[in-house]
């Protein structure tokens, strides 16, 4: 029986708390169960026990826990081992993954949802009891009809004698006030009690048979499962629309039969609808989805599901999946395994969950499938050189043809003036053939809202963010204007501020524009955007996925979203309306951002019903990664990434910290983060770069500065990590430096 516990708070703190264990408590106390407890004077935390003991803690008074939540633990020693993994990987705290990790409901008080029932008392439970109950409500008319409804909906009769109903359901169907139930309680007949019901949908079992495989896929799967003989971790990569999902489905069923659980990863919330629909028609109630448009209640419950006698057999979800519960788990899929969404950027822990995956494999000895058709410059780097198996899919499913893309050079037509606005000439032409012959459209734009800067043409006045330094977007449609990093909104102005002038000229492409100039193109078409302002509520996705689907939308106009692995049938012209927009960016992966985007949009087109047409709008038409995407030469484009990244010493040659400092005081900044480079040359010596500032030096009204260390693979990640952390926690115990925020950023993308 333990008299001491070390309890872990959801708060960003380096260690553990001791308190010690209330004498009701101490046959029952063990690792990974939740406890209330006292910190500081007055507030109260949900912990978790992290270890429990019978030593007492020498200097200071040990206060107890207030009370324990949990007859079993919610955590289980597995997820311990991952979460103390990316802790010192990823150098965070465990606070901090277990603020992340475990939904709200489970770190403070969690009401079940309940439902009120009604039945028939039991002193009426036979048929003769129904009849005098009847009988007696003959001048209660409507008390009598609300027991009739009772009767009709629940078939009562003296072989059902308990037969229940919702009391919402009764009173609805019934169409009487809700106080004629109470009524029918008061007089005894009626029955009203509360039962705990679930919110996690079910379907109907209605299971079809999995889809044969064609023989490009069946040797891609037997290739799959002869590398998991030989390595834990195989990359899939195959062309767009060859069908690795039914390669996914076959490897499902395999890993259920051998009575294993599976977790199939996905990038976005966006893909989970039709990857669902594809899964549930196999699989039915043995799959369960976790996202973040789930509410937290949602979340708890399959939390809690997990941990029962009867968990999901498949968890289907966002990277926040990985922190579920798994008993035995044997395989890991992750899907478009080179999507950036993978990596949490704000706040800490800034994981990856790609690599998170691996590592929880091998914790379970289970395998991960890494799928892609234009896989991660790392990824592809570890399959060639052995870490990872690698099986290649080339031929698209049905043998259709690879999609034909028409490199439109919009400077020249701007020259000749031949272009005005953002669709060209024979974007335009294509667009209006499949609107006639009845096909769909998807225009990718990586802007979202109307304008991406207003400036006034008196006085060149631009509207910028107060607490941020970048200008702010308009949207023309809500007549505001936003700062797209840290919320704030304006009215959008009728006069500049500045020279009081009403000269106002807006600058760049948003989706909101798009959308407007293609409805004055098209008057008669159908169109639907989807971008972050159109897709905040939880049904929004699968809204406006649905209609494209069901051809109730012509144009689909997206950000990257629409780039995000979805399936449809009718789709003859993509349009990529401004390459530049990607191959600008400054970061060294923008090329590899703008192949794998580029490719990936390309690859909505032509799936099923005929070769598709992509129509790519750019300014260089001679920059290298461009006929790479147009001939779908990936090996070529890797090749010459390859050479940059060694030459300049980036992944997958060199790991990458970024380190960043913030601050309110400028000067404070600058002075801490020329100590703190200073601090890590003596360490790391020409491996580091800066202080510079980031491509947005300010946000939320913090001062940023940016410091890049590079360390060759050869080192040990684990020791130069030791050193990160100790270097930081020495620098924030100098009492100037003490407010100054410094975090990490490890393998950034």
């Amino acid at each position: 029986m333990a008299q001491y516990v070390d309890v872990l708070l959801p708060l960003p703190l380096p260690t553990t708390y001791t308190y010690s264990v209330p004498e009701e408590y101490r046959s029952n106390v063990s690792v990974g169960c939740r406890v209330v407890v006292p910190l500081g004077k007055s507030k109260k935390y949900t912990a978790l026990i992290m270890e429990t003991h019978d030593n007492k803690p020498e200097g200071y008074e040990v206060r107890p826990f207030t009370e324990l939540l949990d007859e079993a633990p919610i955590l289980l020693p597995t997820q311990l081992k991952l979460w103390n993994w990316i802790a010192k990987y990823y150098l965070c705290t465990e606070g901090e993954i277990f603020k992340a990790a475990v939904p709200q409901g489970l770190k403070g008080e969690f009401k079940a949802r309940t439902e009120q029932r009604i039945k028939v008392a039991k002193s009426y439970r036979h048929e003769r009891g129904i009849e005098l109950a009847l009988a007696s409500l003959a001048r209660a008319p409507r008390q009598q009809k609300l027991l009739n409804t009772y009767l009709s909906l629940t078939g009562n009769n003296a072989e059902n004698p308990t037969a229940e109903i919702s009391r919402h359901k009764l009173i609805e169907t019934a169409n009487v006030s809700p106080n004629i139930c109470k009524e029918l309680i008061d007089k005894g007949i009626f029955e009203c009690y509360e039962v705990e019901i679930g919110r996690l949908q079910t379907v109907d079992d209605n299971i079809a048979e999995i889809n044969s495989l064609n023989p490009a896929q069946q040797k891609a799967f037997d290739q799959i499962n002869e590398q998991f003989t030989q390595r834990s971790t195989v990359l899939l990569h195959g062309v767009t629309s060859a069908g690795k999902t039914e390669i996914y489905i076959h490897l499902i069923s395999e890993a259920l039969k051998r009575g294993e659980q599976v977790l199939y990863l996905l990038p976005e919330i966006a893909l989970t609808k039709q990857i669902v629909e594809r899964l549930r028609k196999v699989f039915g109630n043995r799959i369960g989805l976790y996202h973040s448009k789930f509410s937290d209640a949602e979340r708890v419950e399959i939390w809690k599901k997990q941990l029962s006698d009867a968990p999901y057999d498949i968890i289907l979800g966002v990277r926040s999946s990985l922190f579920l519960p798994f008993v035995r788990l044997g395989l890991i899929i992750v899907d478009e395994e080179h999507e950036n969404s993978y990596k949490q950027q704000e706040p800490a822990p800034r994981y990856n969950a790609k690599n998170a995956a691996i590592v929880l494999a091998s914790i379970f000895e289970a395998k991960t499938l890494l799928g892609t058709a234009t896989p991660a410059i790392e990824s592809y780097y570890n399959a060639t050189t052995g870490k990872y198996g690698l099986v290649s899919l080339t031929e698209r499913y049905r043998s259709i043809q690879m999609p034909l893309i028409e490199i439109i050079d919009i400077t020249e037509l701007g020259r000749k003036k031949q272009m005005e606005g953002q669709f060209s000439d024979p974007l335009i032409e294509a667009m209006s053939n499949a609107l006639k012959e009845k096909k769909q459209i998807i225009l990718f734009q990586n802007r979202r809202g109307y304008a991406p800067l207003l400036e006034c043409r008196t006085c060149g006045w631009v509207p910028r963010c107060k607490h941020c330094d970048v200008s702010l977007t308009l949207h023309k449609n809500a007549g505001k204007l936003t700062c797209h990093y840290c919320g704030y909104t304006i009215p959008a102005p009728k006069m500049c501020p500045n020279c009081e002038e009403a000269n106002f000229v807006n600058l760049g492409y948003g989706t909101e524009k798009i959308e407007e100039e293609l409805s004055n193109l098209f008057p008669e078409a159908r169109i639907a955007r989807m971008d972050l302002d159109t897709t905040r509520t939880r049904n929004a996705y699968e809204k406006i996925i649905n209609d494209f689907q069901r051809g109730k939308t012509d144009v689909l106009i997206g950000t990257q979203m629409v780039s995000k692995g979805l399936d449809f049938d009718n789709v003859s012209v993509v349009g990529i309306l401004n390459a530049d927009i990607l191959l600008n960016y400054p970061d060294f992966r923008a090329t590899e951002r703008s192949f794998q985007l580029m490719a990936q949009v390309a690859g909505r087109a032509g799936r099923k019903n005929g070769r598709g047409t992509v129509y790519l709008q750019t300014k260089t038409p001679d920059t290298p990664v461009i006929p790479q995407i147009v001939e779908n030469d990936y090996l070529k484009f890797y090749d010459s990434q390859l050479t940059e990244r060694m030459l300049f010493h980036y992944p997958p040659f060199h790991r990458l910290v970024y380190v960043y400092l913030k601050h309110r005081d400028i000067r404070l900044l600058d002075e801490a983060s020329e100590r703190f480079g200073a601090y890590l040359r003596n360490i790391f010596d020409m491996r580091v770069l800066g202080p510079d500032l980031p491509p947005v030096a300010r946000v939320q009204q913090l001062y940023i500065r940016k410091i890049v260390l590079k360390v060759e693979n050869e080192l040990s990640q684990y020791k130069v990590n030791e050193a990160l952390a100790r270097l930081k926690e020495e620098f924030a115990a100098q009492k100037r430096y003490a407010s100054v925020a410094i975090f990490y950023d490890v393998d950034p993308l």
